[in-house]
């Protein structure tokens, strides 16, 4: 009796751990809303809970380095140098767009040139009804209002993909600011705001103003969106399918740790801002890693439905099979 009660006991243990099992992630806010679903399917799936606390990428960033966290998120990708100098893993986890969401009142369909947008971030458009974005919209009236750029005030991989946009289409912005996590803005008329959510609210509560923002955010905020010019010269929705014609066109390498910005990719109907997002993982954490591995593999292939739904494009199939690769190179899988 006393053999069974103890076996009893050390097999409610066992549970008790198992059930008790959390992995802990924090960092950027830009898939935040796919990982907030991905760990609620993921524990009904698995009785395992997964904690992600969305901070920024910068953030995020810090933490994995003082491995206070089990992973964390980031959408800018560290090179593969700096992995070697913090002792860590990389690998993406999902495909989502910037949107550049905007609150003119009684302006709808709005098209942003990329003339339009590079002067915007470098504080050279005061109103409106400039021509560098009345000459893309001839049959809307523009209100002589004064623009407010809206942008966020932490340090983001949001706003790093966004700045490599704008490095991308403005010599002037590549030649004085670049590509960063953290910006100080040019011009008077701009506000700042915490994460993805902070932009959306200040957006939603600021007539005329504009301001770069996840497509998630922008949508569950009922923010309107622009239609953004590509390479290619075309005005480009941000839609599902224009996200996926542009996730398609990205080349991530698994040798580099996938170090890798995809903003403004060519081809036609390819939505030019979009980003991968990243997962970190510490070296030396090689049992938590291998759950950590197993969550983001059963996303792969049972959260894709998630991530379409709401707007973020899941990775192509090859792509899933070049990090499974990756993983099993580093003896994570």
């Amino acid at each position: 009796m006393k053999k069974s009660l103890l076996t009893l006991a050390a097999t409610l243990a066992v549970a008790s751990t198992l059930s008790a099992t959390v992995i802990r992630g924090s960092g950027a806010s830009f898939p935040y809303a796919v990982y907030q679903q991905w760990t609620k399917a993921y524990y009904k799936a698995t009785g395992i809970k997964v904690d992600y606390i969305s901070k920024g990428s910068s953030k995020g960033i810090k933490d994995i380095k003082a491995r206070q966290t089990d992973f964390g998120g980031s959408d800018k990708p560290l090179s593969p140098k700096t992995l070697k100098k913090y002792k860590l893993y990389q690998f993406p986890s999902v495909v989502g767009a910037i949107t550049m969401g905007y609150n003119v009142p009684g302006v709808k369909s709005l098209k942003l040139s990329r003339a339009a947008i590079a002067s915007i971030a470098l504080g050279k458009v005061h109103y409106w009804d400039d021509k560098v974005i009345a000459a893309a919209n001839p049959n809307i009236s523009l209100p002589h209002k004064k623009v407010t750029f809206v942008h966020r005030a932490d340090g983001s991989g949001t706003t790093f993909n966004f700045t490599y946009f704008l490095s991308k289409i403005s010599k002037e912005w590549r030649k004085h600011y670049g590509a960063k996590k953290s910006v100080n803005w040019p011009g008077r008329q701009h506000v700042g705001g915490n994460k993805n959510s902070g932009v959306a609210s200040l957006i939603k509560q600021t007539a005329y103003s504009v301001g770069y923002i996840d497509y998630a955010d922008a949508k569950n905020n009922g923010i309107a969106m622009a239609a953004v010019e590509n390479k290619e010269g075309e005005f480009i929705e941000p839609t599902l399918k224009a996200f996926q014609v542009a996730a398609a066109k990205a080349d991530l390498d698994p040798k580099k740790d996938f170090y890798a910005a995809i903003a403004d990719p060519a081809g036609k109907g390819a939505y030019p801002i979009v980003a991968a997002t990243f997962i970190l993982l510490p070296k030396e954490k090689k049992e938590t890693n291998k759950e950590v591995v197993k969550f983001f593999d059963w996303c792969y292939v049972n959260g894709k439905d998630i991530a379409t739904k709401l707007g973020y494009v899941p990775l192509p199939d090859p792509l899933v099979g070049k990090v499974r690769t990756y993983w099993k190179e580093k003896g994570l899988y």
